[in-house]
């Protein structure tokens, strides 16, 4: 079985009561024909081809989708040609077409494919006109809720090692029952605190950056349209001092109720923050927060001012020298001053904010800049059920 000759040339449009009307009838159509597009023809270009050529959508899946972008199928044209009936339909992931009368092999789908586009230069200006009309979006990764997912999962690892109770104060080797016993206690024991300082070292040092990237999401969010559609301007802000770009967030951006004010715990707790992560993640030396010893020494021989245990000179030095038990107080520090940031914008502007620091995907559009949330983030697809025999 094959397509018949000149199929996409004698497509023509159904209207939704003529295809009702066959659907309700005792000989209804059966659509035994399931294809699935992928990129063979671009979404796109399909779209603006079926839109220039047979008007909008006119399949009945578009009266029964929700005025949003959260469907199953986003559009759908119904067509005719010769005796066959062709369900054009776009889904999330694919576009799928059902034909309905004998089923066709796979091999006619390319034939398809190579007609429709054989026929884009025929309806090339009014595809072009429909193009032209839609609004351009790209999406793009959030960096708060990225920076943000990745501490709480660093987080969450660390928890799950119990450092607190998987690596306690080993006693002397004397009071185990052999040397090897303890010999293993130690090695697990060094094993857990390796993870756990490198894995809290990458969550102190992604704090600050933390903050810092929801501050860029709010100046992109927010700013005054002629900063923003202006390059040079914007660029300029977003490579301000950090502590600039907070202070002057309520002059660049629009929905502020009141200015930054600096001085303000959270924001002193947070610049105080940064100033640790530079000095962490730079290797700056600084005695003060590198020490971990007193001692003393009458020539070569050392006198301790107080013994530590092995396990506090092997582990514990560990531990307190990349802040594991700040942790927790260093991520509160960072919600403090989101929240205060939030807390200075207007009503009708705060919740919008949270929405937006709580998608993964967010959109822009190019024409003009404008951010928005084009999806739920949550992925759905369906698949046709089992085909019944009889």
């Amino acid at each position: 079985m094959k397509l018949e000759a000149n199929f996409v040339e004698q497509l023509s449009a159904l209207h939704p009561r003529d295809l009702i009307d066959m659907l309700q009838s005792e000989d209804r159509p059966h659509f035994d024909t399931h294809w699935e597009l992928l990129n063979e023809i671009k979404p796109a270009d399909l779209y603006c081809y079926l839109h220039g050529r047979f008007g909008p959508p006119n399949g009945i899946q578009n009266f029964l989708r929700g005025d949003h972008s959260e469907n199953l199928i986003h559009w759908e044209w119904a067509l005719a040609s010769q005796d066959r009936i062709m369900l054009v339909q776009g889904h999330n992931f694919r576009t799928e077409l059902w034909v309905s009368g004998d089923e066709l092999p796979l091999e006619e789908l390319g034939q398809l494919v190579v007609g429709i586009k054989h026929d884009f230069p025929r309806h090339g200006q009014a595809m072009g006109k429909v193009r032209k009309a839609l609004e351009h979006w790209v999406e793009f990764i959030n960096p708060y809720y990225r920076i943000r997912s990745s501490v709480e999962c660093l987080m969450s690892e660390i928890e799950a090692l119990g450092v607190d109770g998987a690596a306690t104060q080993l006693a002397s080797f004397a009071k185990y029952e052999s040397p090897e016993e303890w010999s293993n206690e130690w090695g697990r024991q060094a094993e857990v605190v390796a993870k756990a300082t490198g894995l809290c070292f990458g969550a102190r040092a992604m704090l600050p950056v933390m903050a810092e990237a929801f501050v860029n999401l709010l100046m992109y969010l927010l700013m005054k349209p002629n900063l923003k559609q202006d390059d040079r301007l914007r660029e300029n802000l977003i490579r301000q001092p950090i502590d600039v770009r907070i202070k002057s967030l309520a002059h660049n951006c629009v929905g502020f109720q009141s200015e930054i004010d600096y001085g303000h715990e959270s924001c002193r707790r947070y610049h105080s923050l940064v100033n640790e992560r530079n000095d962490l993640l730079h290797g700056n030396v600084v005695i003060e927060k590198l020490r971990f010893n007193d001692l003393h020494f009458n020539g070569r021989v050392p006198v301790f001012s107080s013994y530590s245990s092995m396990w506090e000179r092997a582990f514990g030095v560990a531990t307190k020298s990349v802040g594991l038990e700040l942790l927790r107080d260093e991520r509160q520090v960072v919600e403090d001053f989101v929240e205060y940031v939030i807390s200075r914008l207007e009503k009708r502007m705060q919740e919008q904010v949270r929405v937006f620091c709580a998608r993964r995907d967010l959109g822009m559009r190019l024409d003009d800049g404008r951010l928005g949330v084009l999806f739920s983030g949550a992925l759905v697809d369906m698949a046709p059920g089992p085909r019944l025999a009889g």
